[in-house]
């Protein structure tokens, strides 16, 4: 908190005017979109990749732009380090040039026996993969409601083209610039040679379908939105993933493209 306090009384002292919360969302602490004034005009988010996705899901419906600032490792999502934060907001308060990019968030239910799940968002991606014991799962892939492909493998990931940085990159799928608009699936670990990476329209609506693999053992697969909420599907169950009708804006100040941007995070990995 104290290099929250700190960007509060830098943004008063230079004339402005500026709040705060605390969001922990493993103590189940949410960054409260009614304690937001309607006349904010940005959000500066302290934390890691993490933060700021959740501030992302949470805020979407405000339409304000946020801007990351990283505490944490690689922190790719966030714009301003916690070294170059004041530097950072002096310049906003300057009414120096910026730019804001739409970000396309989705959007996803599942639908089970009990009935439809809540709709919820992920600005990165929605994970489908297996609990329990360790073996292949069978997902049936559809998209606008026609059957496309059935996977052997250990999960598939729907990302965003910001998602494709993250788990989605990790597990062999392109990498998009995050201004752009479309849907990636992913399939995790895959138990074939020639499954890859699908890019579909941003307008798609991608079905998943547990498929019952077994006689007497009952398959369940866990659903996560950005790596937290979590669902549980079982056989014959499905989700399903869309493009979301609200969006994310992220500010940004500096002028570096995306793939310089890209080449300088990527040395974090190596």
């Amino acid at each position: 908190m104290g290099l929250t306090r700190e960007i509060q009384r830098f943004i008063i002292e230079h004339g402005g005017v500026c709040g705060y919360q605390a969001s922990r969302e493993e103590e189940g602490v949410l960054f409260g979109t009614e304690h937001v004034p309607e006349d904010t005009e940005c959000i500066l988010v302290v934390g890691g990749d993490g933060t700021l996705l959740g501030a992302a899901r949470n805020m979407a419906e405000k339409n304000i732009p946020l801007i990351g600032v990283n505490t944490g490792h690689v922190g790719y999502l966030c714009e301003l380090e916690a070294d170059t934060v004041l530097h950072g907001v002096k310049r906003l308060l300057a009414g120096e040039s910026y730019a804001v990019e739409q970000r396309m968030l989705l959007s996803g239910f599942c639908m089970t026996r009990e009935g439809n799940t809540k709709e919820r968002t992920a600005l990165n991606d929605i994970v489908i993969h297996r609990r329990g014991r360790l073996q292949v799962v069978d997902l049936i892939l559809s998209v606008n409601g026609e059957y496309l492909n059935t996977y052997s493998a250990d999960g598939i990931i729907i990302a965003t083209p910001t998602g494709s940085t993250g788990y989605s990159m990790s597990a062999g799928g392109p990498i998009v610039d995050p201004k752009a608009s479309l849907l990636l699936v992913t399939p995790i670990s895959p138990h074939t040679l020639n499954a890859k990476s699908i890019v579909l329209g941003a307008e798609d609506e991608i079905a998943i379908e547990v498929a019952k693999r077994d006689q007497g053992q009952e398959e369940q697969l866990e659903v996560s939105f950005d790596g937290g909420h979590m669902e549980l599907l079982q056989a014959g169950e499905r989700i399903i993933v869309k493009k979301a009708k609200v969006c994310t804006k992220i500010l940004k100040l500096s002028r570096m493209s995306f793939l310089e941007r890209l080449r300088k995070k990527l040395q974090g990995y190596s």
